[in-house]
C-alpha cells in the first residue's frame, strides 16, 4: 500500500551488491516470469497482481524464520452475521478439498444465544465465501467450539472440537466423523454434540482432571489418527494420543515443553523428509510456529507473526490454508478487548515479494493481500508506474531470476506468470 522514500545513492549501491551476492549470473542472466495484463477491475488508486501464491513448502525458510506473510485487504477476513445480537467467532480450519476448501469456524456466528456452535462456509478461493451453515449444534453441553477438521483420503472427515462441560465440569475433545460432510455422527447437520461424543485417552494420569480448552488438533497419518492436546491445569505443554478405535485413544507422550496452546498440525514434504508443521497461540498478540520431523518430538516454537491493531490485538486460534503441499497463509481468530469474547476471522497469506522501482528510485510494493493468490499495491495520486519489477521467494529475500521491464496503471489488473 505504501510508497517508500526514495533510494539515496549509496542504499542503492549496498543494494547492488547484496543482490549480486546472493544470485548467481546464471539465474540472473533471463526473467523467470511475465506480468500480463488481464480484464478486470482493481480498486480505484491501486493495481491487483495475481499469481503471487505461495510455492512448494521449503523447509528451509520456515527454519530460517524469514516468512513474507501479507495480511488480508479485509481486516478481518469474516465477522459474524448480524441477525442474532451473540457476534463473536473464532477457531478457522480450513478443509483442503478438490475444487476449494470447507472452512469451519465457532463460537456465536450471529445466533440467538451464547452457545457456541459449531458453523462452516464454502470458498474456492479464499476471496468469496457462501452461505454460512451450522454443522454441529452444542446439544447438552454450554458450548461445543474450537474446532480442528480435515478429510481423510476415503473422502470422509473427521472433527475434533472443545466440548463443555464433561461430567467433571471441566473441557474436553469430542469427535464427531462424517462420511461426506454433510451427515455427522449418523445425522444430517446441524448434529446436536452427545455427552458420549466426548474422547478417552488411556494412559494419560492427568486425563480425567484435564481442562482442554480449544487445545486440541487432529493428524491423519500414514493411516492413523493421532490427537494433539494440551491442559490448562498442566502447564500448556503439547502431548499426543494415537487412535485406539472410535473415541478411544491411547496416550503416546509429550510432544513439546513450552506454555503455548497447538492449535493445528499438518504433515508436509521438504528435500525429500517429512516435516510436521504446527500452529500455537498464547491468547496474547502473537502467533507461533514449531518444526518435527517425525511429528513427535517438536523444535521449539519460533514467533510467526504479531497483530496488525487494536482489532486483533489478542490472537486466541489459528489455523493453516494448505494446497497440493503448499502452506499459502493461516487463519486466525483475534479481537480487540481481554474478555475474548468479541472475535473475528483475520487472514495473513505466504506470497512472493514483489517490488516495482521507478525511474525516481521509488520503491512501489504491497503491504496487503486479498486471499492467498492476489496483492494489491496502491497507486496514490499516480495513474501510471513504469520501472523494474523485482520478484522474490516466500523468504522476502531470495531473487527469483532477472528484474521484468514493467508498466502499471491504477485500477488494472495484472497475472504473474512463470515463464516455460
Amino acid at each position: 500500500m505504501r510508497m517508500k522514500q526514495p533510494i539515496t545513492r549509496m542504499t542503492a549501491v549496498g543494494l547492488a551488491a547484496l543482490w549480486t551476492m546472493t544470485m548467481t549470473s546464471a539465474s540472473l542472466a533471463e526473467p523467470m516470469f511475465r506480468l500480463v495484463r488481464v480484464p478486470g477491475q482493481a480498486e480505484l488508486g491501486t493495481v491487483e497482481i495475481q499469481g503471487t501464491a505461495a510455492g512448494t513448502f521449503d523447509a528451509a525458510i520456515w527454519e530460517a524464520g524469514t516468512l513474507h506473510l501479507l495480511p488480508d485487504a479485509r481486516h478481518p477476513l469474516i465477522r459474524p452475521r448480524l441477525a442474532g445480537a451473540f457476534r463473536n467467532i473464532y477457531a478457522p480450519s480450513a478443509v483442503e478439498l478438490e475444487d476449494g476448501w470447507r472452512l469451519y469456524y465457532g463460537a456465536w456466528d450471529g445466533v440467538p444465544t451464547g452457545n457456541d456452535r459449531i458453523f462452516s462456509r464454502w470458498t474456492t478461493d479464499f476471496v468469496d465465501f457462501g452461505e454460512p451453515r451450522t454443522d454441529i449444534e452444542h446439544g447438552p453441553f454450554v458450548h461445543v467450539c474450537n474446532v480442528n477438521a480435515l478429510r481423510l483420503p476415503d473422502g470422509s472427515y473427521r472433527m475434533v472440537c472443545t466440548a463443555y462441560p464433561d461430567a467433571a465440569g471441566l473441557n474436553k475433545p469430542a469427535l464427531f466423523t462424517s462420511p461426506d460432510g454433510a451427515t455427522w455422527n449418523g445425522t444430517p447437520a446441524p448434529y446436536p454434540a452427545r455427552k458420549d461424543d466426548v474422547i478417552e485417552i488411556e494412559g494419560h494420569a492427568l486425563y480425567k482432571s484435564a481442562d482442554i480448552n480449544g487445545i486440541n488438533v487432529l493428524l491423519h497419518d500414514d493411516g492413523r489418527l493421532y490427537l494433539y492436546f494440551g491442559n490448562f491445569r498442566d502447564g500448556l505443554k503439547v502431548h499426543r494420543a494415537v487412535q485406539v478405535d472410535g473415541r478411544r485413544f491411547r496416550y503416546e507422550g509429550l510432544c513439546l515443553d513450552v506454555p503455548r496452546m497447538v492449535n493445528d498440525v499438518k504433515k508436509l514434504t521438504s528435500g525429500g523428509k517429512p516435516w510436521y508443521l504446527m500452529a500455537l497461540h498464547a491468547n496474547r498478540d502473537k502467533l507461533w510456529y514449531a518444526l518435527s520431523n517425525d511429528g513427535m518430538a517438536f523444535a521449539e516454537p519460533r514467533e510467526m507473526l504479531g497483530n496488525l491493531d487494536e482489532a486483533d490485538r489478542y490472537i486466541v486460534a489459528a489455523g493453516w490454508v494448505i494446497r497440493d503441499g503448499r502452506v499459502l497463509g493461516v487463519l486466525y481468530g483475534a479481537g480487540a478487548i481481554s474478555s475474548l469474547d468479541r472475535n473475528r476471522l483475520f487472514a495473513r497469506w505466504l506470497q512472493k515479494k514483489l517490488v516495482l522501482t521507478d525511474g525516481e528510485g521509488h520503491d512501489h510494493e504491497a503491504d496487503r493481500a486479498l486471499g492467498p493468490d492476489r496483492q494489491i499495491i496502491s497507486m496514490g495520486k499516480q495513474s501510471d508506474v513504469e520501472g523494474r519489477l523485482a520478484i522474490f521467494a516466500e523468504d522476502g529475500r531470495t531473487p527469483l531470476g532477472a528484474p521484468l521491464t514493467a508498466k502499471l496503471t491504477a485500477g488494472a489488473v495484472y497475472r504473474l506468470e512463470r515463464l516455460p
